[in-house]
């Protein structure tokens, strides 16, 4: 997905003399390329993410468009002033790229998840929130965001995720995508590179009868209002899928949707819990928390049946000892 992006970035670059890439010191074996061809447009920043963002900010109000690349929650968590006032105040045409959303960086431990990136960044004022699935959305979201003015967050994965669009077809700004033609009684509703795992369930769901559509949502705000509940027609049930604590994320904004849309349909989440106590890979992540394709078929099948969550993540008690205070 990173190669995915920095090669559509590359083609850009050599049509629009306008692109820049300042990136936090990392990137090394995927940005050479482009520092080697441009190198009067990348600046290697440092470690130093809040000078990053404010110099992006000057060079965007000086005509050019920048896109920033660092870690996941580094350049988020720390200039998150410079991206709202900066950035977001003046429409900047800055563009953020995190490296590694969600639990990608699993090994590294709390201090690299970025579990809470999409709320912040949907929070900010004008910010375009996306979170590509596989490398082709990544490559047709990159181009989107050059030609979007403003700015724009962009949530890529690091590992060598798989393709999950047998079909190909265009990303428009806003709408979702449904990966299958199935017409079923639940929407499976996911972004990001988790979207794989769940089109692994709803495999697993066809041997108990259930059949599932698949939407990818390459985009978490804007959302087509009207689009994605073009795809809930028969629907009994919309289950979201994120690698992302409950708040403010993916669940919350479809959340909003169907509330104001006053729909009958009933909604559920499979989310990341609050607190994250664990180090592992990904993979062992996800299967920890419930988040790998068998859990997210089991939890399915459970909330279909009206029997509640099936929790397959250790509950807050196993956060909490026995006078209320967290572990």
């Amino acid at each position: 997905m990173r190669n995915a992006f920095c090669n559509v970035l590359f083609e850009m670059a050599h049509r629009d003399e306008r692109v820049w890439l300042l990136t936090g010191d990392l990137g090394y074996s995927v940005l050479e390329p482009f520092a080697k061809e441009f190198p009067s447009r990348f600046v290697n920043m440092g470690v130093a993410e809040q000078n990053m963002m404010g110099v992006a900010t000057g060079l965007a109000l000086s005509g050019k468009i920048v896109f920033v690349y660092s870690i996941a929650n580094f350049p988020i968590m720390r200039c998150l002033e410079q991206i709202r006032n900066d950035v977001c105040y003046h429409k900047a045409n800055v563009k953020i790229v995190a490296v590694g959303g969600g639990l990608c960086y699993g090994t590294a431990g709390f201090s690299h998840y970025a579990t809470e990136d999409l709320a912040i960044m949907r929070a900010m004022p004008g910010m375009v929130v996306t979170a590509p699935s596989d490398e082709l959305e990544a490559a047709q979201i990159t181009r989107i965001a050059i030609t979007a003015p403003g700015p724009f967050y962009i949530r890529l994965g690091r590992n060598n995720e798989p393709i999950v669009h047998a079909n190909p077809s265009e990303l428009h700004l806003g709408e979702p995508v449904c990966l299958n033609q199935n017409s079923g009684e639940i929407a499976l509703v996911s972004t990001g590179t988790l979207v794989s795992e769940v089109l692994q369930a709803a495999e697993m769901l066809k041997s108990f009868g259930i059949e599932a559509r698949v939407l990818s949502m390459p985009f978490v705000k804007p959302i087509d209002h009207k689009r994605f509940l073009q795809f809930l027609d028969g629907c009994r049930l919309v289950l979201v899928i994120e690698e992302h604590t409950a708040f403010g994320g993916l669940g919350s904004a479809i959340a909003e949707i169907l509330a104001e849309a006053a729909l009958s349909i009933k909604f559920a989440r499979i989310h990341l819990p609050e607190f994250i106590n664990f180090i592992g890979s990904q993979k062992e992540l996800r299967q920890i928390l419930g988040l790998d394709a068998s859990s997210i078929a089991k939890r399915a099948i459970a909330f279909l049946k009206n029997e509640g969550d099936a929790p397959c993540f250790p509950s807050v008690s196993a956060f909490t000892k026995e006078d209320g205070t967290i572990v």
